[in-house]
C-alpha cells in the first residue's frame, strides 16, 4: 500500500537539498517529511532530471553518512555542530 504525499514548492526544494547533503541520513528526511527511502529514491526520480538521478545514486551509494545505521557510533547529531536548530523545516539564518 503506497500513501500519497502532497508537498508544497518549498518543502520539495527543502526535500531535494536534504537528499544531497552529506550529513543529512534518510532517517531524518523520514521523519520530518514521512519518506522512507523506497519512497523518496521514487520522489526524486519523478523531481530530477535522469542524468542529476544517477548522479544522486552514484553520490548516496558512496556514502556511510546517509544511512543511520553505517555511522559511527561516536555521531549523535545529523547537522552539523555549527549549524544553528531547525525549525518548523526550516534552517535559521545567521
Amino acid at each position: 500500500m503506497t500513501k500519497n504525499f502532497y508537498f508544497n514548492e518549498k518543502e520539495i526544494d527543502r526535500i531535494i537539498s536534504m537528499s544531497w547533503e552529506d550529513r543529512t541520513p534518510f532517517e531524518s528526511i523520514e521523519y520530518q517529511f514521512g519518506l522512507n527511502h523506497n519512497q523518496l529514491e521514487k520522489f526524486l526520480k519523478s523531481y530530477l532530471k535522469r542524468s542529476s538521478y544517477i548522479l544522486w545514486k552514484k553520490r548516496v551509494r558512496s556514502r556511510f553518512t546517509k544511512h543511520q545505521n553505517k555511522r559511527l557510533k561516536s555521531v549523535t547529531r545529523f547537522k552539523c555542530s555549527w549549524q544553528k536548530s531547525i525549525s518548523n523545516n526550516k534552517i535559521s539564518k545567521r
